[in-house]
């Protein structure tokens, strides 16, 4: 039976069980505790939590990630990072009867399992369990097997250890594969962990609450249960490990033609495991970084490709499996081949980055290998700077060493890792704590300021040094709290609005306006007699506001330009809302080009100039989200939310203020693109008033450069191109003069500079310059070996201290002579840093020198390198 029937068939049987069938959810949930969505209840824990009513009974197939066995993948036969969860749920509807009832009939009516093949568990103490699959089911007592709480219960353990909150004991149904798996032995039961017996289902009976370290009954009882669709794809397709099914036995083939693998398929398995995690992970908006969820993907590209690697493969293949995994899953998850391009371009684009840290990784490491202790571990502060300097990941050190059999430190590294992290975190909390204002402070204040510039309020709270006041005199800095506000706080990377405070005594300047939690704080300073808590009136800075809302809607236009010319794969990463100007952080895998950017910009030119109308309304989030409005996912978002829609292009979740219609905005100029980490873009512009100002510096420029080329407007640019050409060909011709010229100045060198040293029958030759440029040195080494054969020689210049070109003529290099070999030896000795090849290596002197000294020390190591090198003569 094929995988894809086995999830219709699941779904359309709870269905006629008055079940609600619900989509798979993200990967990234909504729960903020979880890093991805690893089990099928997780999208339903506001309805286990009774926080949301309205359905008692649900169903679902659900995409899952989880990391905690990664090191098995690929090495066990049913392991995985992504599998999907066949689940069906109840909210104080059915309980253990119903629950065991559909399992049992779903596997042996519907799925045609033979019941002689499936066995039991449940927990020890859980009778009323053991007698419905024994009495109403009809199971054999001898096949139900009771166990303890660290397998039978939910949480594990919770009866001794906990958490607080709902748990349960839980039934599993297991698969036995026949007597000629696994131990062999007769008393062979689920007990067992041979691998006769597969877990195939997981009923999870949650009736307790424990708190106070009791068991107390929960007043509605729940159902959670869980079949991993592989696990059961693997029974019914009659294939001994879930990487031989349907849906990853065309990827295996695959890679079986691309890979020189050995007889052992673990490492195919884990390539074609982690790829398929990757592809449906980067279509749910998860991309490659060092953070959180990102990190996860990138480790897992990166393991994959490393498998490759160290087997010979030195270029991308990852990215050609995404094509594979799409055909196979599209009919499911048909979002995957709407982002099939996409997908394939992040992964190539991570593999390339990774390839090129991976060369460079095996030199440094065996840099490592040579100055190993005795004791062959590499030490915790090597491991680091591979990490921090090179960028090679922990896990790729890990398996350089265990190829070579050597351990490292990773308690060192750990440490160092730790100590780099707690800098950063310091560094930011010194960063965000310039306007540190206690969350103590619990009053709701209630923003109206999306039509108001202007409002009459009651000021409740003054505050100064995070206490309580009466009063604020004049000149003194403090906080004041109001039940209704105009002033925008700064949120959603939009900056607050600044403004005034006005009482019957006093006037307060607004510089700055936070929200935590519920409460919005207006920091600034009495610039005027003194404020007491009164009735107040408030207007905020309007040319301020409505430069902030040009920019904030240029925002949103730019992000609809970007996913329309770069792809759907663009989300926001993090955003910066100033006055005119605008910072936007977004997810792509490569520089953008000047063309790309062209293309943007004129877009959002576009949407200007059509004077959209910017519409809002306010929306629980779950329509919210069925409409496909852009949520920035690290946002925290309540159930009801605000939509900010803009013709049918763009449409977002924002609580940000935005003007009327895109014509507001006037024009839109993109100043810089640039990288802000792997995967990750920035786009700097600006709008209205600043743009306006900026094209008009650009006009007038451009007169004063036509003026310069006595040329008109319209055709300077190619009167500077003209002069650019008459430039490079003058220069062309100079250096040419310059090379005559050093090609007569070194027969004047030859003629006295020169030292003959009849034991090896070569010449050597010291020259040392005045302030001459490294193309010069250059030039001049030329000529030399032009000029004459079996020469050594050493030019120095004091140009930006001392640099150096060491070379031999043509002839002594063709005869074995290596410059790099002599400078890589000597350069510690001699003070030299540089490098370059056998013909000529260049660099700088570190240490002061007198020119005579020197010399000598060069000619002194060059003897005794030749003669360590066993030479006699050249000749």
């Amino acid at each position: 039976m094929k995988t894809s029937k086995i999830r219709e068939y699941f779904l359309n049987f709870f269905k006629e069980k008055d079940h609600k069938i619900f989509p798979s959810d993200s990967l990234v949930p909504q729960d903020k505790t979880s890093l991805f969505t690893s089990a099928g209840m997780q999208q339903f824990k506001p309805y286990f939590l009774g926080e949301k009513k309205g359905i008692r009974r649900a169903a679902s197939c659900q995409k899952c990630l989880r990391t905690d066995d990664l090191e098995k993948v690929g090495k066990t036969s049913f392991h995985h990072t992504f599998f999907e969860m066949l689940g069906n749920f109840s909210f104080g509807d059915y309980f253990k009867k119903e629950a065991i009832e559909f399992a049992w009939e779903f596997l042996t009516k519907v799925l045609n399992l033979p019941e002689e093949h499936l066995w039991i568990s449940v927990y020890r103490e859980d009778e009323e369990a053991f007698s419905l699959w024994k009495d109403y089911i009809g199971v054999s007592g001898k096949k139900i097997v009771k166990l303890g709480m660290d397998k039978n219960f939910w949480p594990a353990n919770a009866p001794l250890r906990g958490p607080e909150g709902p748990c349960g004991p839980c039934s599993e149904i297991f698969f036995d594969k026949g007597e000629n798996y696994g131990c062999k032995r007769k008393t062979c039961s689920p007990a067992c962990s041979c691998g006769r017996f597969v877990e195939v289902w997981n009923l999870v009976f949650t009736q307790f609450n424990y708190q106070d370290k009791k068991l107390l009954p929960l007043s509605q009882k729940n159902i959670d249960t869980g079949m991993g669709l592989e696990r059961i794809a693997s029974i019914l397709q009659n294939k001994d490990n879930n990487f031989q099914i349907d849906i990853f036995s065309p990827v295996v083939e695959f890679l079986q033609e691309i890979l020189s693998f050995p007889q052992d398929l673990s490492f195919i398995y884990a390539v074609a495991d982690h790829i398929r995690a990757v592809t449906f992970a980067i279509c749910d908006g998860i991309f490659p970084s060092n953070e959180e969820r990102g990190y996860v993907i990138r480790k897992l590209i990166r393991k994959a490709l490393y498998h490759g690697f160290t087997l010979g493969k030195k270029t991308p293949f990852l990215y050609k499996l995404v094509p594979l995994y799409v055909d196979l899953m599209k009919d499911a998850y048909p979002e995957l081949e709407e982002k099939q391009e996409d997908i394939a371009s992040v992964i190539l684009a991570e593999e390339e980055r990774f390839l090129v840290i991976l060369k460079g990784a095996e030199d440094k490491f065996a840099v490592l290998l040579e100055n190993l202790n005795k004791e062959r571990i590499i030490k915790g502060e090597d491991v680091f700077k591979l990490y921090d300097t090179y960028g090679v990941p922990l896990e790729v050190v890990q398996e350089l060493a265990t190829l070579e059999n050597v351990k490292i430190d990773e308690e060192g590294f750990k440490r160092l890792f730790e100590e780099r992290r707690r800098l950063s975190q310091e560094k930011s909390k010194i960063a965000k704590g310039i306007f540190t204002i206690s969350s103590g402070w619990k009053i709701k204040t209630e923003f109206v300021g999306y039509e108001n510039l202007t409002l009459e309020a009651e000021i409740v709270k003054l505050i100064k040094n995070d206490q309580e006041v009466e009063v604020l005199k004049e000149n003194e800095e403090g906080v004041i709290i109001l039940e209704e506000t105009v002033f925008y706080p700064e949120s959603g990377g939009q900056l607050s609005d600044k403004g005034e405070i006005k009482t019957q005594e006093g006037l307060f300047q607004v510089e700055k306006v936070e929200k935590i939690n519920e409460t919005i704080f207006h920091k600034g300073r009495v610039k005027k007699g003194k404020v007491k808590k009164d009735k107040a009136f408030l207007k905020i800075n309007e040319e301020r506001r409505k430069a902030l809302e040009r920019a904030h809607t240029a925002t949103h236009l730019l992000q609809a330009a970007l996913r329309k010319i770069l792809g759907t794969h663009v989300t926001q990463q993090g955003s910066l809302v100033d006055t005119d100007r605008l910072r936007f952080d977004f997810t792509h895998f490569q520089a953008l080009k000047e063309n790309e950017l062209e293309k943007i910009e004129r877009l959002v030119n576009e949407f200007i100039l059509q004077v959209d109308k910017v519409e809002t309304k306010i929306v629980p989030f779950e329509e919210a989200k069925k409409e496909k409005a852009l949520a920035f996912f690290e946002e925290k978002y309540e159930d009801l939310v605000r939509v900010v829609s803009i013709s049918d292009y763009s449409k977002e979740l924002c609580g940000g203020t935005h003007v009327k219609d895109t014509g507001k905005i006037g024009l839109f100029l993109i100043l810089s693109e640039s990288s802000v980490s792997s995967g990750i873009r920035r786009i700097e512009a600006v709008c209205g008033k600043l743009a306006q100002n900026l094209v008009f510096s650009y006009k007038y420029k451009l007169k004063e450069i036509a003026a310069l080329f006595h040329a008109k407007e319209e055709t300077v640019l190619h009167k500077v191109r003209e002069f650019l050409e008459n430039l490079k060909e003058m220069q062309k011709k100079l250096k040419n003069l310059e090379k005559l010229l050093v090609s007569y100045e070194a027969e004047k060198f030859l003629s006295y500079n020169g030292e003959k040293i009849e034991e090896f029958d070569i010449d050597f030759f010291f020259i040392y310059l005045k302030e001459k440029e490294m193309d010069y040195l250059l030039f001049l080494s030329d000529a030399l070996r032009k000029k004459k054969k079996s020469l050594f020689f050493l030019i120095s210049s004091t140009f930006r201290g001392n640099i150096f070109v060491f070379s031999a003529s043509s002839d002594l290099v063709e005869k074995g002579f290596s410059t790099h070999q002599f400078i890589t030896q000597h350069k510690k000795k001699l003070s030299l840093k540089g490098g370059g090849k056998d013909l000529l290596c260049r660099g700088i002197i570190t240490k002061k020198i007198e020119p005579q000294s020197f010399k000598i020390e060069i000619k002194n190591a060059l003897l005794n390198f030749l003669k360590d090198a066993g030479i006699k003569k050249f000749s």
